[in-house]
């Protein structure tokens, strides 16, 4: 399949868009300025668009991503410190964001001639993301089989939906994803802080995965107390 990869920067997509130049045709990574704080990601993205030798487009939403206001990641708000299924990081959440960067994407597929736009949506969303649950995934694909009815059949590709960052993180290894080359901090500064949601989960998955995290932390111990409350399975 000619797959389109929404590509962020992050660990999950830089790792998906390496699976899918592995295992399909990789058609090229989307990326979207949606106004976030942590906008320097977007340089990862180029980045990966470089190394897998692919086109990469930045699609600049920042005028809508101005209205979905509430939210840590493009608002004068905190992002909060702590694991991802904590209450509190409910405060990370970009109303509708995903649906908005898929009905763009698989406009783009379609005008492209793409079999399929992937999304590296995955389990540990669930708990906080309501537009990265199995339920959205379905119902999107279903919504737009009837929107590009009888002009195009693109298909939604998420193969994270159901496993856990440990899993992705393993995934990512078996695909020489370059973890260095990837940004998850929700804080954007210099080095990832350590202390946020992303920081927290991203550290704990590559312990889980066991794979070495070639990450900076300012803060790279504040994972063990985060995580201290919240018990997951190792990977095997």
């Amino acid at each position: 399949m000619k797959t389109i990869v929404i590509c962020s920067g992050g660990l999950d997509s830089v790792s998906l868009a390496h699976k899918v130049a592995a295992e399909q045709e990789l058609f090229g990574l989307l990326s979207f300025d949606y106004g976030q704080r942590h906008r320097k990601e977007l340089d990862f993205a180029a980045a990966c668009a470089r190394h897998l030798g692919v086109p990469h487009q930045i699609i600049d939403i920042r005028e809508i991503g101005r209205h979905l206001t509430g939210s840590a990641l493009t608002d004068d708000v905190d992002v909060p410190d702590g694991h991802y299924a904590e209450e509190t990081m409910k405060a990370t959440v970009v109303p509708n964001r995903n649906a908005i960067m898929l009905a763009i994407s698989f406009g783009v597929a379609a005008a492209r001639k793409a079999d399929a736009v992937a999304t590296a949506v995955h389990g540990g969303d669930h708990f906080i993301y309501p537009d990265c649950r199995p339920g959205f995934i379905d119902a999107f694909q279903a919504m737009q089989n009837h929107a590009l009815d009888s002009y195009a059949d693109v298909a939604l590709y998420a193969p994270f939906v159901n496993v856990s960052k440990a899993d992705i993180v393993a995934d990512g290894a078996r695909h020489d994803t370059p973890f260095a080359e990837t940004w998850s901090c929700y804080k954007g500064g210099a080095r990832h802080c350590g202390r946020c949601g992303t920081c927290v989960e991203r550290r704990e998955a590559f312990h889980l995965a066991g794979v070495p995290d070639p990450t900076e932390y300012d803060d790279p111990d504040f994972w063990v107390t985060a995580t201290g409350s919240f018990v997951a399975e190792e990977v095997k």
